[in-house]
């Protein structure tokens, strides 16, 4: 009272000042104006005067409505009765009608007591008129309502209370119900009024208590009378309740005993949570009130009061929304709400109509908003019993669509099912709420016929909006785990029941609980493991590190104690092994339970429920002994003694459980018998009879489940509630949190298989044009959530999406699929929706790209591609100056790049393009009279945007990329295709390897790590049983050139690159080697484009090879020789030749001096251009082996590496030179005489050139075995074959004159290197093949009359040879040496005319 005092003299003193002030003002205001200062003092009486006027104004009503009941002759008042009322209730009310008009101070200073008395006094009269008691109630509202006193007022709080008992002991004479509704409803209005009074914080626990119940007193009571007065109590109720609970943010928390009477009335505070406490109680309690009704037989049952329990829903729901997370403040409110309302609603939720489920949801919904951080295992239950239960199992449409609805509610809300997922799917303790969400929206929403259910709408409705949900939120996501991994393996053991706890680290946190989910998953293949083979599974569960090795025993306690579906008799026979591990287990599996509060029977049946007794009885001692000794440690009275009597009375309960309900029991046991079979078991004494006559009627009315099969439980009562509540005690709080991608990818990808299925299904299922975009929209969420490493699912969504294009028909005619594309809405939306996925999802397709190129081949079939979708754009980064659009040979063009697919997700972007889509749906009419529907498929086609898939192919990522490359290379080696002509098959491989190139050509700067797998491809389609190398190779040649000119055209080209390309064209050609021929032009065109442009930036050997291979052979035709020549000698002549490729260069000119078809002086400048080559080997040979050009200095990749070993021994460059050499003894064979004799020349001024690369004397013989006395054979065998000839005189002598050039040359070589040829061991031999062609050369046969000039010039030269011999003192006799004698005898043989002249007398 002391606090009121303080406020009630403040408020007094605060009067005195203001009227202070006012006397100020009006003395100051009396030298400007008198008028001003008289009016506000005026006003101020005006107030008081109105208050006194009302006053009045109410007590003459009451009195003159009592005296008009008196002057009733109907009235029930006799005249000795009047005296006395007149002298006490008209006594008091006269009293205060004197004091009116003469207050001794202002109204609110006043005890209200004073102006209250009098009216409660009439209304708790017994013997006034229900007239005259409204009238006095109507003026206690008035009073309310003008607030002539407030909480400062002395006395209000009496005052206020006192109206609470005076409106309660409310007496009404027996009188019409019409007026009897009238006065209840004004006792409502007056009640509403003093709780919304300034005043009413001054009232007790108690007061507002009786407020809530005197209203709801009415309520009962207008049950069977009117609805006005019903809707008006029902009203003021939610009035009260709203007025109650919106002031709980003022109230302290409070958690004393409300046992505490004494406090409760005389608190100073007002009221406090106590009262809120009890109401919502109160209000809980509402939720069971039953009715009874009277069946025909004459018993009766009782049903839920549906009316009821929505009037307490829409109360309690009411008290939740003002009250929000304040409860959480309110240990007390918030029990409640944990443990009796949850129980409530999860009891009827199952059982009730609509409209009570309904609106059970809703206020599972608010409770979630305010206080779900303390209904973790309550939510999960809700979900489990109620949702789930009543939207899967055989209720009606009506109530599983309202179950769905509420579902979707809770899905609605902006992090509701990153929260479920983290809080039950990720932990192994609990179900998985979220991926059952999922899979029920899928299973009610996937249609089996058309036209789609209410039902099955809702359920997609449902699903599209966790979809939309999940993917708006991991693209507005920016935070550090957007990137992978993503899948997630743990490697050491970490228990799987511990939660993480409070740990500020984001990352450590998000990693736990990923790593939660990991072990769930695994603990779900061991149950399945378990249940097949105990050992396999236990084994498992070491394997993935689930248990320690050697186990720990409480990892496989909580593995059997909370794992779904496990088999319950291996449990059973597991814990009661006699192993010490096993007795270990069952120790820590009994630790897992919570007896507290429970009675032994309770605590019993719940912990027989988790496993399956096993029979022996061994094994039955050692379970019971274990669980015997947790309830006595938890037991919450004194009952026992010691856990033997708890153990003893355990098999008691079982052995009554077994005879009351096993059929063979003829003699069931009575409650007396078993009473005295438990004598005296609690160490001596008796246990209290009514507990063991307790526990006979439990067990005898509800069996112990003894044997319990596998799976969980369908429905909830008291004992699982209990369970629940104790479980929700030691659990860590709800955990509150946002999206994050790695978490919402691996939530995704729990149900995204029956997602994308669900989706297909309606796509396929429905018409209508709403649900068809929805489709689509819900298709591009999936693709932007399947970025995240959900690659597989974006590949089958795209498969699926595939097949409603009708593109993939096999077995449609090109006609049908055209009608159908061009007259169906939805082929073409999944069209559009396809390619849009590629290009902006295009980076997580793998197997997908097939299905696409499928498509898009069949739209080239279809010609429903226009010429700016696919012509390769050759130009890149690396390469500005080359032209943006080339036309590919097949005919068509790419488009430039569109910078829009390279950003983030743009959902408005996406969504915009199928509003155009629809914009040219609804102009169909006009595009076909402006161009007919093929111009209008060829727009929607336009809106694909296809090229810009393979332009913008360098965004791909390494996997992705090498599925389209795949693909693509597949499908023009004819994988999956049918072709109807060879010109259609032309055009097909033609338009995939346009495309081919093209993303070659867009990822030339990573060409090195994907042409290896290309390649492979290649190799792979080369082996299809029906695979054609033509046009395959022709197209992939022509195409493989344009990618070599690409890479040469870097300044930065690699090895291994040229490497790579050079060997995919050669596969190509070798495939089909007639495709040198009829692609000669093209080849020889880029050779000339290699060699006269970038020669400096061929680097391998394979690349050189390939090169002057190409050239070679693909030259010899008329059309392209004198290109392919001039490459050549421009090669040759620009300094372009290197130790690499100078064996190829040989070769080549070669090839080209051979031709019949090549202008003389081209032939002399090929073969003067080989002869002056051998300088370089000169220049190597001084240079130690360095190419002047710098082209063997870098070598060091593959066949470069074994090539550079080759160049660096001491053999090199005469290797080389026989290269040379051979080559031009080659050229010296060919038709042409004017080409043979410049060879040989040429031959003799290479030996020149090359006297200074210091040959060995067996270098020396090994030229003239290769090359000199080769050519000197092979001239004088075709000279003889043209002896012999009829008609070949002239072909005899032409050749007769290159053998003479030949055996010129012959001496020539053998003079310049006869001091080295001397030296070596074989010089004998190596001589007499040198006489022996001098004797098969001026002895051959020319036929009659055929003198031969051999035999004038081979005595000449062996003649000059001879004399040099002797000079350098080589030709002497000397012992040990035949060779003099062995020369003077051949000379006798072949020139015996020199015989003297070469060895005289003298020296014989």
């Amino acid at each position: 009272m002391a606090n009121a005092k303080d406020q009630n003299e403040g408020g007094e003193g605060g009067g005195e000042e203001e009227e202070a002030e006012e006397e100020e003002g009006e003395e100051e205001g009396n030298s400007s104006s008198c008028r001003t200062p008289i009016k506000k003092l005026t006003q101020r009486k005006k107030k008081e005067l109105g208050i006194s006027c009302m006053l009045n104004t109410e007590v003459g009503a009451v009195i003159a409505v009592m005296r008009r009941n008196n002057n009733d002759p109907n009235s029930q008042f006799i005249s000795p009765s009047e005296d006395i009322y007149d002298s006490t209730l008209l006594h008091s009310l006269k009293s205060l009608r004197s004091l009116i008009f003469n207050p001794q101070r202002e109204w609110r200073a006043v005890d209200p007591s004073i102006y209250l008395s009098p009216f409660l006094d009439v209304i708790q009269s017994d013997d006034i008129p229900a007239a005259a008691t409204g009238v006095a109630l109507s003026a206690i509202l008035k009073i309310l309502k003008l607030e002539i006193f407030d909480e400062k007022t002395p006395g209000a709080r009496e005052a206020s209370n006192s109206i609470v008992t005076g409106i309660t002991n409310c007496r009404l004479e027996m009188t019409d119900p019409t007026a009897e509704d009238a006065v209840l409803m004004r006792v409502l209005q007056v009640l509403a009024g003093l709780l919304k009074n300034r005043a009413s914080v001054l009232l007790t626990d108690h007061s507002v208590c009786t407020i809530v119940n005197t209203c709801f007193q009415v309520i009962q009571k207008s049950t069977n009378r009117g609805d006005l007065l019903q809707r008006n109590a029902r009203h003021t109720m939610l009035e009260l309740i709203q007025t109650i609970f919106s002031r709980l943010p003022e109230f302290e928390s409070m958690d004393t005993s409300f046992d505490d009477s004494e406090n409760a009335t005389n608190s100073n505070s007002g009221y406090s949570s106590r009262c809120a406490v009890d109401i919502f109680h109160f209000l809980c309690s509402l939720l069971n009130v039953v009715e009874v009704t009277e069946t025909d037989q004459g018993s009766s049952t009782q049903n839920s009061d549906e009316d009821v329990q929505l009037f307490s829903l829409v109360l309690i729901n009411s008290a939740i929304e003002l009250s929000g997370d304040v409860i959480g403040n309110h240990p007390k409110l918030l029990r409640l709400i944990q443990d009796d309302l949850f129980y409530h609603l999860i009891h009827y939720g199952t059982c009730s109509g609509l409209l009570v489920l309904s609106m059970i949801c809703s206020t599972v919904l608010n409770i979630y908003h305010f206080l779900r951080r303390s209904i973790r295992l309550q939510l999960e239950a809700f979900f489990t019993f109620v949702l789930f239960k009543v939207a899967t199992w055989g209720s009606s449409p009506q109530l599983q669509e309202v179950a769905l609805e509420g579902i979707i509610s809770f899905c609605r809300q902006p992090t509701f099912i990153i929260e479920m997922y983290v809080n039950y799917d990720c932990d192994p303790l609990c179900r998985n709420i979220f991926e059952e969400i999922g899979r029920l929206l899928c299973k009610h929403a996937f249609p089996l016929s058309s036209p789609l259910t209410s039902l099955q709408v809702q359920a997609f409705q449902g699903l599209i909006v966790i979809v939309h949900n999940i993917a708006d939120n991991m693209e507005e996501e920016n935070g550090l785990s957007s990137v992978g991994p993503y899948p997630l393996a743990f490697t050491e053991y970490k228990p799987f029941w511990i939660e993480c706890g409070n740990n500020d680290n984001l990352e450590y946190w998000i990693e736990f609980v990923r790593l939660r989910k990991a072990q769930k998953k695994k603990i779900k293949i061991a149950a399945n493991h378990f249940n097949r083979d105990e050992k396999k599974g236990l084994e498992y569960l070491k394997i993935t590190r689930l248990v320690p090795d050697p186990p720990e025993p409480k990892a496989l306690a909580y593995f059997f104690r909370f794992t779904p579906g496990l088999d319950k008799v291996a449990i059973g026979d597991y814990l009661g092994d006699p192993d010490e591990l096993h007795i270990q287990v069952l120790k820590e599996f009994t630790e897992t339970f919570d007896f507290s509060g429970m009675i032994i029977d309770t605590a019993l049946r719940t912990f027989l429920e988790t496993f399956r007794l096993p029979g022996e009885s061994q094994k039955i001692h050692r379970i019971l002994e274990a669980f015997s000794e947790k309830f006595y440690d938890q037991q919450s009275s004194e009952i026992f003694v010691s856990k033997d009597a708890v153990f003893i009375l355990c098999y008691s309960l079982i052995m009554l459980n077994t005879d009351q309900h096993n059929p063979q029991v003829k003699k069931k046991m009575t409650e007396e018998e078993f009473i005295r079979n438990n004598r005296a078991i609690n160490e001596g004494k008796d246990l209290p009879r009514e507990y063991l006559s307790d526990l006979f009627q439990s067990i005898a009315n509800n069996a112990i489940t003894l044997f319990g099969q596998s799976g969980s439980s369908v429905e909830m009562d008291p004992r699982r509630w209990n369970e629940l509540i104790n479980r929700s005690k030691a659990m860590e709080l709800f955990i509150l949190c946002d999206f994050d991608r790695l978490l919402a990818r691996d939530m995704f990808a729990s149900v995204a298989g029956t997602s994308v299925a669900t989706l297909a299904a309606i796509f396929e299922q429905t018409d209508e044009d709403d649900t068809l975009h929805e489709c689509i929209e819900g298709m591009f969420s999936v693709a932007m959530i399947s970025q995240f490493g959900l690659e597989d699912t974006l590949d089958e969504l795209v498969a699926s999406f595939c097949k409603f294009t009708t593109l993939l028909n096999p077995y449609a005619t090109a006609e049908e699929t055209l009608y159908a594309f061009s007259n169906d809405l939805k082929p073409r939306m999944a069209t559009l929706a396809v390619f849009t996925i590629g290009n902006k999802y295009g980076k997580s397709i793998r197997g997908g790209w097939r299905n696409i190129v499928d498509c898009l081949l069949r739209l080239k079939r279809l010609k429903l591609l226009p010429p700016s979708v696919t012509e390769p754009n050759i130009a890149s980064t690396s390469s500005p100056d080359l032209p943006t659009h080339a036309k590919s040979e097949s005919g068509v063009i790419f488009p430039p790049s569109d910078p829009v697919f390279g950003s983030s997700r743009q959902s408005s972007g996406m969504i915009g393009r199928f509003s155009q889509f629809l914009s040219l749906e609804c102009s169909e009419d006009s595009l076909v009279h402006s161009g007919g529907e093929f111009e209008h498929n060829l727009k929607i086609i336009q809106q694909c945007r296809i090229g810009n898939i393979f332009n913008n192919s360098s965004n791909l990522p390494e996997e992705s990329f090498l599925n389209l490359g795949r693909s693509l290379i597949f499908a023009a080696a004819g994988k999956g295709q049918k072709f109807s002509t060879p010109v259609e098959e032309e055009e097909t491989v033609g338009f995939c390897w346009d495309l081919i190139i093209t993303i070659t050509l867009a990822n030339i700067h990573r060409f090195s790590t994907f042409w290896t797998v290309f390649h492979d491809y290649l190799l792979m389609v080369a082996q299809f049983p029906l695979f054609s190398p033509c046009p395959f190779s022709e197209k992939a040649i022509i195409g493989l050139l344009k990618v070599c000119l690409k890479l040469l055209a870097s300044d930065q080209s690699e090895k291994v690159s040229e490497e790579l390309i050079f060997k995919s064209i050669t596969l190509m050609w070798k495939l089909d080697k007639e495709i040198l021929d009829s692609c000669c032009e093209d080849i020889v065109q880029a050779i000339w484009k290699i060699l006269t442009e970038y020669p400096a930036n061929l680097q391998t050997q394979v690349g050189w090879k390939s090169v002057m291979h190409l050239l070679s052979v693909a030259g010899r035709h008329v059309e392209t020789y004198d290109q392919g020549v001039e490459a050549l000698i421009t090669l040759m002549s620009d300094g372009h030749v290197s130790r690499m490729n100078y064996a190829y260069c040989i070769d080549c000119a070669f090839g080209y001096v051979a031709l019949k078809i090549i202008p003389l002086e081209k032939s002399w400048q090929l073969v003067d251009l080989m002869a002056d080559s051998a300088s370089l080997l000169v220049q190597w040979l001084r240079k130690g082996y360095s190419d002047p050009g710098g082209y063997t200095n870098t070598l060091t990749n593959s066949s470069v590496e074994d090539g550079s070993k080759q160049f660096n021994s001491s053999n090199f460059t005469t290797n080389l030179f026989v290269k040379l050499a051979d080559a031009l003894r080659k050229s010296s064979l060919v038709r042409r005489e004017e080409i043979r004799n410049y060879a040989v020349s040429a031959l003799q001024k290479s030996f020149k050139l090359a006297d200074e690369l210091s040959f060995t004397s067996s270098n020396c013989i090994n030229i003239f075995n290769l090359v000199i006395f080769a050519m000197v054979d092979d001239l004088h065998e075709k000279m003889i074959e043209y002896s012999r000839r009829e008609n070949a005189e002239r072909e005899m002598r032409s050749m007769e004159g290159t053998l003479s050039l030949a055996m010129e040359l012959l001496t020539e070589v053998f003079l310049q290197f006869l001091v080295p040829l001397s030296q070596n061991s074989g010089f004998r031999t190596f001589w007499l093949g040198v006489l022996r062609r001098m004797d098969t050369c001026v002895k051959a046969d020319m036929g009659d009359n055929n003198p031969s000039r051999l035999q004038e010039l081979v005595p000449v030269l062996l003649k000059k040879m001879i004399i040099e011999m002797k000079e350098k003192e080589i030709l002497v006799r000397q012992e040990g040496s035949d060779l003099w004698e062995i020369t003077h005898v051949q000379i006798q043989w072949i020139v015996p005319s020199l015989k003297e002249e070469l060895f005289p007398e003298e020296e014989l």
